[in-house]
């Protein structure tokens, strides 16, 4: 492996750090708004209601720095001998359906519910390639 190989392997492995960063703070977020929903629900009240409403958007803030970082990641693998962007492409867009607009607190703990599950994928998928590529450095 040349020293080029070694610095596009370690600055992949820095961008799937800085994507898994904002992707992690996000879940905390999600998982925050989801327990003020679930005292929103149960007649929380005004504070609740708020709370949560402000946690989603530290999670869509975080999502949307998430979404920017993967997509640094994505091309700092493109330079990575064996990878493509087709290994992290299908989910560079998941955190686009979070706000689309909520009726009722049901919908919203559903949506909550939903993104934090896409979070965990994609949490999982970069550590996945993340680790791929450090072993790559430690062959050499």
């Amino acid at each position: 492996m040349t020293e080029i190989d070694v610095k596009e392997i370690r600055e992949a492995i820095e961008a799937a750090d800085n994507a898994l960063e904002h992707l992690r703070s996000a879940r905390r977020y999600l998982d925050s708004a989801s327990n003020w929903g679930l005292l929103d629900l149960f007649g929380g009240g005004l504070i609740s209601g708020f709370m949560k409403h402000s946690k989603m958007s530290d999670a869509e803030h975080e999502l949307d720095n998430a979404r920017y970082a993967l997509q640094r990641f994505s091309k700092e693998l493109r330079d990575v001998s064996g990878y493509s962007s087709i290994h992290i492409g299908d989910f560079l867009t998941f955190a686009d359906f979070f706000f689309d607009g909520f009726v009722a607190d049901i919908l919203v703990q559903s949506k909550i519910s939903d993104g934090k599950r896409q979070c965990d994928e994609a949490i999982r998928r970069v550590e996945v390639i993340r680790g791929e590529l450090r072993n790559k450095l430690r062959d050499n």
